[in-house]
């Protein structure tokens, strides 16, 4: 009780502009866990559907891939059936490579939705702690000067102390979001790395079944 105390007082003497740091801060919170879900069930999506996907292609099932990712959401069956859909008309590796590097760039945007939003938000609670800071002193500074002589060091010291609390809640409130950020950032690059890790893995797969040419190799000199 004591600590919820101390919480509700350093909330209260910050002043107007710890409402408004608040709000950033519930709503980056919000955002980072909704991409957290995003990305975690995505993640497990994608896992299920390439194994699936895996499983035609080593019995050949080449258009069954093909109408599995046209009927499904998850990006990785949408890559895959991409391309052996190029696979089916045009047989030149590059041309299989290219449609689903094509796939990646296409499901990459709806990875990254609203997780820049966090870095941004860090940085307005920042910013707006150090505002309510300075419009704090200058309103401790105004007062002081029409106080009197004895009690102006007081007076000062306290003004200071209270002004602070707006700086100090908005770095409490951009450290987390940051954090929270390059978490968020590293689970979506994980995302795309096994996008393309997969997209290696089909034209293996391809390639291991007599379905491309081998790949030449240019010899210098």
């Amino acid at each position: 009780m004591e600590s919820y105390d101390v919480v509700v007082r350093f909330f209260q003497n910050g002043g107007p502009f710890m409402y408004p740091i608040a709000v950033v801060l519930v709503i980056g919170l919000a955002i980072a866990v909704e991409r957290w879900l995003v990305l975690s069930t995505a993640r497990a999506r994608n896992r299920r559907a390439f194994a699936t996907a895996m499983a035609r292609l080593e019995q050949q099932e080449y258009r069954a891939v093909v109408e599995a990712g046209a009927k499904s959401s998850v990006p990785i069956a949408r890559i895959v059936a991409a391309g052996i859909s190029r696979y089916i008309g045009s047989r030149r590796r590059e041309d299989i490579e290219s449609a689903m590097e094509e796939g990646v760039m296409e499901a990459l945007p709806r990875l990254e939705k609203r997780t820049q939003y966090l870095a941004t938000l860090a940085n307005v609670a920042t910013l707006l702690g150090l505002l309510g800071t300075i419009i704090g002193l200058i309103a401790a500074f105004t007062a002081v000067a029409n106080a009197e002589a004895t009690e102006k060091a007081s007076m000062l010291s306290s003004s200071i102390s209270v002004a602070m609390n707006t700086t100090a809640f908005g770095l409490i409130s951009a450290i987390p979001l940051l954090l929270l950020h390059a978490v968020l950032q590293t689970k979506t690059t994980e995302i795309v790395d096994s996008f393309e890790m997969a997209s290696v893995k089909v034209v293996n797969t391809l390639a291991d079944a007599g379905a491309l040419p081998a790949k030449t190799r240019t010899s210098d000199g």
